[in-house]
């Protein structure tokens, strides 16, 4: 083809998917894998999640207990969402949004957090703005399209292909697209969008998603750019705070060939979203919003710190991965209140130790340009063609894993001289733990470095994975 082919091509692709979601399901081409068959009856808990069995028909006590309790403050957090500005609010709000925002005015107190309303009043018609624009040029489309038919595949509201809720999250990650045309669309980002649509309309969530990557607070943008420089600083400080605290189980991981990125990628990503428990994901959200990315290196401790005698017999990667990324989701083994208070605690013992924040921002972690200014996409980005080589950012990223790799062999060198066991799965595994973004493959224009035959298997697989690491950004 040539290149007014190709362009034509992308855009009436851009436009086939646009016209499905704006008509919705009626009359729409459905496969059977993109409604899941749920017995919906008895099996929808209390945050819309639906369970693949029954539920309990009655509540345990401890079930109850939580529902007085949550009953009890909600006439406070209902004066309190009158009084916001109030002196009063201002010294009882920390203490009662780590206690728990009710689940009722989850979606209030979240946009007050956020500053939603004076943003949107500010921005008023820019959402719809970029949305047409999106419309038009987003480059980003077929990617946005395929996790939105994946993602929240559990809860009622999105379960349905092209339901409102989907179309809702395809609308605001499409607009978002073009509002930061630095980022565009990172998987991981339909996470939040999908979070955030669960307590508040379609335009409230594009501003708290725009509020999430630009105030410093968060400062998830540097997540999400080319190279995911946050994420590597962030890694790097968990694994400070590891060899500090849990010295002998960060060995005994270096040894199984679990480096932190594999396990804590989606913790900071989405924020434990989807490798917790949706009541506690919940917990970790509201505190979240209220202290900022402050509580990321706290929690992931503390997740590590309460584990630490199960996860210590282990001696295989794939103990640790299934563990970390599988069983923790259906059983925490601790209850939410317990975790959120040992998380306090974690905070205090890390700032005791100078390593309770790996520090503000970087600048190349910050957005570069304006948000909202249209820059009409190159020729590639237009017909979705892949970059031949990794950018400089991507470089940084491979080798800083790398990094981490060969200083925990050296370690473990030291404690031993037994040759450690190459971990010939690693590849594999990790092209499975991928998709701790999305539990699904990428598309066709992800891409997966073929390394020399010449290459031992240990580096091989290694590549493999840093390699995965730097395309999860589409």
């Amino acid at each position: 083809m040539n290149e007014e082919e190709l362009l034509k091509r992308s855009a009436a692709e851009r436009d086939r998917i646009f016209s499905c979601y704006d008509r919705g399901r009626e009359g729409a081409e459905i496969d059977p894998w993109e409604d899941p068959a749920y017995e919906v009856y008895h099996t929808t808990d209390r945050y819309g999640f639906i369970h693949d069995k029954r539920l309990p028909q009655k509540p345990d006590s401890y079930q109850i207990k939580l529902h007085h309790v949550e009953m009890e403050r909600l006439k406070k957090w209902e004066k309190m969402t009158k009084q916001w500005d109030s002196a009063s609010t201002k010294e009882k709000l920390r203490r009662r949004i780590y206690k728990g925002i009710p689940n009722r005015f989850r979606g209030q107190v979240w946009t007050l957090l956020l500053g939603i309303k004076n943003l949107k009043k500010e921005q008023a018609g820019k959402y719809e703005e970029m949305l047409q624009l999106a419309r038009q040029w987003s480059t980003e489309i077929r990617q946005i399209d395929a996790d939105v038919a994946r993602q929240y595949r559990d809860h009622i509201n999105y379960r349905e292909r092209y339901s409102i809720k989907q179309k809702s999250m395809f609308y605001v990650l499409a607009a978002y697209s073009m509002y930061n045309m630095e980022v565009g669309y990172c998987q991981g980002m339909s996470v939040l969008a999908g979070l955030l649509l669960l307590y508040m309309d379609e335009e409230d969530a594009f501003w708290g998603l725009s509020v999430l990557l630009a105030d410093q607070k968060y400062s998830m943008h540097g997540f999400y750019v080319d190279g995911f420089p946050k994420l590597n600083r962030f890694i790097e400080h968990h694994d400070k705070i590891m060899n500090k605290f849990l010295p002998k189980l960060k060995r005994k991981m270096d040894k199984c060939g679990c480096d932190s990125i594999l396990y804590a990628l989606k913790w900071f990503f989405v924020v434990f979203q989807e490798r917790t428990p949706v009541s506690l994901g919940l917990r970790i959200w509201d505190v979240f919003l209220l202290d900022g990315d402050r509580i990321l290196p706290a929690m992931a401790y503390t997740v590590m710190k309460l584990h630490k005698r199960y996860l210590l017999p282990m001696e295989s990667l794939d103990e640790f991965c299934n563990y970390l990324q599988i069983k923790l989701e259906k059983d925490f083994c601790f209850d939410d209140d317990a975790v959120v208070s040992t998380m306090e605690r974690s905070m205090e013992e890390l700032k005791r130790a100078k390593l309770d924040y790996p520090g503000p921002p970087l600048p190349h972690e910050l957005p570069r340009y304006p948000f909202g200014t249209f820059k009409e996409p190159s020729f590639t980005s237009k017909v979705g063609r892949r970059s031949e080589e990794f950018s400089e950012a991507q470089h940084v990223m491979r080798e800083s894993v790398a990094q981490r790799r060969d200083m925990a062999l050296i370690d473990d060198g030291r404690e031993s001289t037994t040759p450690v066991e190459p971990t010939s799965g690693l590849g594999g595994e990790f092209r499975d733990s991928r998709d701790t973004l999305h539990d699904n493959s990428t598309d066709s224009t992800s891409r997966v470095e073929h390394n020399s035959d010449s290459e031992d298997e240990s580096d091989a697989d290694s590549n493999v994975r840093i390699t995965v690491i730097c395309n999860t950004r589409l």
